[in-house]
């Protein structure tokens, strides 16, 4: 009985922090997550009572993990990809992770990576858009705080991109207001201290 008792242990354990670090996150508690988590727990344990396959306790946690994380992996991999010019590969491995019943944050992370993509292509429009939505999401409490605030930053860079000054500008301050100590914080910052110094100049011209 010491397996089943320490497969129980260590995936309730890492529902509790798993979960705690969504909260410190500002996502919310994922339902989808706990549920996934401990019917794989229960599964588990009840196996390796009866005795039907004797599950390593490390494979056990590292299965836990890819099964429960498979949405965001494959987000991170296809942004690893997109980095590299491997536009295609990268959307459909976004596409596959919206396939995998991603719950209401990882859904909302994988459209900021694929707005990310669009706006590494130029696609502007496409870009702001599907930033406008996850950022709707956002206000509903599914995502995080350094996620909302790589959302606003990249939506101020393609509004910038695109010669909307004004709109680029009030998504760089809602950067600030969302997470002021954030690397995007001190991008924004820097550049609305260049249109600041820009049109300083162009008064002085």
């Amino acid at each position: 009985m010491r397996l089943p008792l320490l497969l129980l242990s260590l995936g309730f354990t890492y529902v509790v922090l798993f979960g705690g670090l969504s909260l410190m996150r500002r996502e919310g508690l994922s339902l989808r997550f706990a549920l996934e988590a401990v019917g794989l727990t229960v599964i588990a344990a009840v196996l390796s009572t009866l005795e039907i396959y004797a599950i390593n306790p490390v494979a056990f946690i590292v299965v836990l993990y890819l099964i429960t994380m498979r949405v965001r992996l494959l987000s991170d991999i296809g942004t690893f990809f997109a980095r590299r010019g491997s536009f295609e590969f990268a959307d459909r491995l976004y596409n596959l992770a919206l396939r995998l019943w991603p719950d209401p944050a990882g859904r909302l992370i994988v459209k900021i990576n694929q707005a990310t993509s669009l706006l590494q292509r130029k696609q502007l429009d496409q870009a702001i858009q599907l930033l406008k939505e996850v950022l709707a999401g956002a206000e509903q409490g599914y995502l995080g705080i350094k996620y909302e605030s790589a959302a606003y930053y990249n939506l101020a860079v393609a509004y910038q991109r695109k010669g909307d000054e004004a709109q680029a500008v009030k998504a760089f301050n809602a950067v600030l207001d969302t997470w002021p100590t954030s690397i995007y914080a001190r991008h924004a910052r820097q550049a609305l201290e260049r249109r600041r110094k820009k049109g300083a100049t162009e008064v002085k011209a």
